[in-house]
């Protein structure tokens, strides 16, 4: 298990810049869903896995006390460069930590969200740390976008396509012992309801539309983790499919902003 935790750390080190600069901003749509639930503000906001911060951020103005909790040391960084550069919010605050190892007190946390991350921790021990530190009526939300964000079926294929061609270069160039590993998506709400930790548990699905230029959803694809992967692994024959995705987004997106569409799916529990 240890040596899954580093791998899965360390698939992120690299391009948290690059990451943090072309990775959607979680919309309002999904606090306004959380604070219903709650039905009240919330004083404590527990963001884990929150990366740069993209997802811990939001809440600001809409939770007393913020705290964000990430391993990887590099996308922490940012996250604390960007809570420095906006006057260190007193309310908000960014610590070292794992999923299964909260410096939370119990039963403290109103609402606690990971942000495509939640894929990445190992789901039972995880749930179980997420019950200790939630309050009674506290709410738990793992949400991940749907890749690739929607915008043309021939662009989204070729998308698809490009990460195919680089998971299929890890196969071959990495040695297992090496990979991260993934969850499956797909048994984040069985996982809630078989931890029995949880009174009410649901799947919620929801949309944001937001304009978007060829630059940035060619590297929305480039911001993949498999992605960046195959590319630390040396495989050079990616930069020219790289290239080839790059020209076609170009041209699909004809020289201007369009709206594309994040579709978002959320794994909620109710303590």
């Amino acid at each position: 298990m240890q040596d899954i935790r580093k791998n899965n750390i360390d698939r992120f080190y690299g391009y948290s810049q690059f990451y943090n600069q072309n990775r959607p901003i979680p919309p309002n749509t999904m606090i306004k869903i959380l604070t219903r639930y709650l039905t009240h503000k919330p004083n404590q906001v527990v963001d884990v896995g929150c990366g740069t911060g993209l997802s811990s951020f939001i809440w600001l103005n809409q939770a007393n006390n913020i705290i964000g909790v990430e391993p990887n040391d590099e996308m922490r960084e940012v996250a604390i460069a960007q809570w420095q550069a906006q006057e260190e919010p007193k309310n908000l605050r960014f610590v070292k930590g794992m999923s299964d190892q909260l410096d939370i007190d119990s039963d403290s946390v109103d609402i606690l969200t990971c942000s495509q991350s939640f894929h990445w921790m190992d789901p039972q021990p995880t749930l179980r740390e997420f019950a200790r530190v939630l309050r009674t009526g506290g709410v738990f939300a793992a949400y991940d976008c749907d890749w690739p964000p929607s915008f043309t079926m021939e662009v989204e294929e070729h998308y698809q396509a490009l990460i195919e061609q680089a998971e299929s270069y890890i196969t071959e160039l990495a040695a297992s012992e090496q990979l991260a590993f993934k969850w499956n998506k797909d048994d984040h709400l069985r996982q809630i309801r078989d931890s029995q930790l949880f009174s009410f548990s649901k799947e919620i699905v929801f949309h944001h539309w937001e304009p978007c230029d060829a630059g940035r959803y060619a590297n929305i694809a480039l911001s993949q983790g498999g992605l960046q992967t195959a590319l630390k692994l040396g495989t050079n024959d990616l930069h020219d499919a790289i290239s080839a995705f790059q020209q076609h987004v170009e041209e699909a997106f004809g020289g201007e902003s369009q709206e594309i569409l994040f579709s978002y799916r959320m794994r909620l529990g109710i303590k």
